[in-house]
């Protein structure tokens, strides 16, 4: 795809406790232009990786255009499904994973999988709670998020 708008996408979800109540939050930050914009909502009743795939899948959806997308996570769940090539394996084996299980939260990944298809997507992983600004920024309006529907 030649010529698509950079954005970098920094994204992150939890829940307190685990499952229970959860918020998720993104930050899109475009590419050569002092633009930022900032997403976050809250589910009731949830799990962390359903908060992370939500952040993620929310912050794609506010693409009006085809982009070329950096997505940082701190979730190697959502990292490693497409870096090591899970999400491949997931389909093709009919939403089973190598255990022959189906796969859980199937319903989100097929949204991001459709999303997905409209982007050029690299993915990056940070660990979590260890300074990176971006990271934290998430982190915390995935919290206020959470703590102000009542959590």
């Amino acid at each position: 795809m030649p010529d698509l708008p950079g954005v970098t996408i920094f994204s992150d979800g939890g829940c307190k406790p685990n499952p229970g109540p959860g918020g998720w939050a993104a930050i899109l930050r475009y590419d050569g232009k002092d633009a930022e914009k900032e997403l976050s909502g809250y589910e009731p009743d949830t799990t962390n990786n359903r908060m992370e795939l939500t952040a993620a899948t929310r912050a794609l959806e506010a693409l009006k255009r085809p982009c070329r997308v950096t997505m940082v996570t701190d979730s190697e769940y959502l990292a490693n499904a497409f870096t090591q090539g899970w999400m491949a394996k997931w389909k093709r084996n009919g939403w089973k994973t190598a255990g022959k299980q189906p796969v859980k939260n199937q319903d989100l990944w097929v949204v991001l999988d459709e999303l997905l298809a409209k982007h050029e997507v690299s993915w990056e992983w940070v660990r979590g709670h260890a300074g990176h600004a971006e990271n934290e920024r998430c982190d915390e309006l995935a919290t206020l998020a959470r703590e102000r529907r009542g959590a």
